[in-house]
């Protein structure tokens, strides 16, 4: 699998997974308060979704996760030239 197919695969699924826990969530709140000095600002996000969208929308976030870090990595593989590859493919003889 190419870097493009899992950062599109990895895209996909962290959108089905948040899509799946927000587009079922009730009774949830957010909260912001600033504050000086600035360690007593806080932020608190509550959200409550119940079910199966619950479970399907955290499964799909982790796998999405999982494969956005292994197109990174692929990616970041991919862009690496190593020094030995490169003087064999420019030797005349080969």
């Amino acid at each position: 699998m190419n870097t493009e197919r899992t950062l599109l695969s990895s895209i996909l699924l962290l959108a089905l997974g948040l899509g799946l826990i927000f587009g079922y969530c009730h009774d949830s709140t957010v909260s912001f308060s600033a504050a000086y000095p600035v360690s007593g600002a806080a932020l608190q996000i509550a959200i409550n979704t119940n079910g199966l969208p619950a479970m399907a929308g955290v499964a799909s976030t982790l796998i999405g996760v999982l494969l956005l870090i292994i197109a990174t990595i692929q990616a970041i593989v991919g862009q690496v030239r190593w020094p030995a590859g490169r003087q064999a493919s420019t030797e005349p003889g080969s």
